[in-house]
């Protein structure tokens, strides 16, 4: 796997070329050759005295039946029970006495789902999807290039209930782009997004080279510690969005002479709308005493024209406009040799990915919203394995995840081709 090629100091640069090498090393390892091995690592919970069907296999067949429509917890364990035999044999399910394949019953599976620790199969398909976003990175950039980039945002379970009365909250970091989550972590109930995001940075750093990547937040992420860790601890740049909760930082933005700004104009239209979108960007020096690192500032406007109709009278309906605008302040710690305009402006909206791509298709698509399932890390285990079951459809070049799903329910050996499964005799 490449690694970013390293910069002037010549020690400093092969220290940091070895410390990447070993995680890459680290990240090779866990991404293995099937979704069998994204599961190897994960702590079984059960005693093994009494452990008929494998981890890994039981996991393999949730996964299997998420990416074959089944929604509720109900229709995954009635799906694994009918289950094809091809794919029970893929998926290593355990032989009986007669030599056939066996799928392991439905209270074994929600009981399995019930006692898993959460995190760390979090961790263990994160690291096996993330091994298949590995690119290489060049810094410092010769000139203005877009770089790969992670898009962090939270999300809360609807319906889950902890211990405490709370819902649960699930932080996560997603490819922009291609949208596959490849580092997840649940928000307790006395913390929040702000002191986490920097703890689920780190832990991906530890497994995953972050050192030239872009890591683009909403306003909420706007905190100097962030952009000290982001900078400073994992070598990588920020594009973070200021609000009002920075009022100071986005009274100076807003300042700024942006007449004199350099800026790149996009547009679209589509569902009875078009939209404009300016993105202007100045060289702002005075902004890094306000804010660490900050080298550019960032206006978005955006211009958009909803088209609509009413009644008129009794006979006929009068076409209608509207024309609502809005801007947007941003920082970023990259200079203007390392990013130009268009591509700050395909930063800051492709930061929303994780919303369309990640948490509507939860939502939606895998049915997470009309989830029966409460209580105990059930909701959460479920939750990352729909994330696992998105970035395998992602990674296989599929984007239209519901088109994918519904042809996957009739195509056993594409099932096994996503799940990158091989049959056995």
């Amino acid at each position: 796997m490449p690694v970013p090629a390293a910069a002037a100091d010549p020690g400093a640069a092969e220290g940091v070329l070895g410390e990447l090498a070993s995680r890459a090393a680290v990240l090779a390892a866990a991404s293995g050759g099937s979704v069998l091995d994204a599961f190897a690592l994960v702590p079984d919970p059960r005693d093994p005295r009494g452990v008929r069907h494998s981890l890994p296999s039981v996991l393999t067949l949730v996964t299997a039946a998420l990416l074959s429509g089944q929604k509720l917890l109900e229709d995954v364990t009635a799906w694994i029970a009918c289950a094809p035999p091809e794919v029970l044999r893929a998926a290593g399910a355990r032989r009986n006495a007669l030599g056939a394949r066996v799928a392991p019953h439905p209270k074994t599976v929600t009981l399995l789902l019930g006692k898993l620790g959460a995190q760390a199969l979090a961790d263990g398909t994160g690291a096996w999807l993330a091994a298949r976003e590995a690119r290489p990175v060049t810094f410092p950039a010769a000139g203005p290039v877009l770089q790969p980039a992670l898009a962090c945002d939270g999300k809360e379970v609807r319906g889950a209930v902890r211990p405490d009365g709370t819902a649960p909250f699930l932080l996560s970091a997603a490819v922009h782009g291609a949208g596959t989550v490849i580092a997840e972590r649940e928000i307790g109930a006395k913390t929040s997004e702000i002191p986490q995001i920097r703890v689920l940075l780190r832990e991906l750093a530890g497994r995953f080279p972050l050192a030239g990547w872009v890591i683009t937040a909403d306003a909420m992420h706007a905190q100097r510690k962030l952009a000290e860790l982001v900078c400073g601890e994992l070598g990588a740049h920020y594009v973070l969005t200021v609000k009002d909760n920075q009022p100071g930082l986005r009274a100076a933005l807003a300042a700024l002479p942006w007449r004199t700004a350099r800026r790149h104009v996009t547009g679209g239209s589509g569902h009875g709308r078009r939209e404009k979108r300016t993105c202007q960007v100045l060289d702002a020096p005075g902004i890094a005493g306000l804010f660490p690192h900050a080298r550019q500032a960032v206006r978005i406007t955006r211009r958009t024209v909803r088209s609509f109709r009413v009644r008129k009278g009794r006979k006929g309906w009068e076409k209608k406009r509207k024309q609502v605008t809005e801007t947007v302040y941003a920082i970023t710690s990259m200079t203007a040799r390392e990013a130009a305009p268009e591509h700050l402006a395909a930063y800051i909206r492709g930061h929303w990915h994780i919303e369309n791509k990640v948490h509507w298709v939860r939502d939606v698509t895998f049915g997470e919203d009309a989830s029966r399932v409460r209580a105990g890390s059930r909701p959460r285990v479920l939750a990352t394995l729909r994330n696992l079951a998105s970035g395998l459809l992602r990674q296989a070049g599929y984007t239209r995840i519901a088109a994918a799903i519904r042809k996957l329910r009739h195509d056993t050996s594409l099932l096994l081709h996503i799940l990158r499964l091989k049959t056995s005799p």
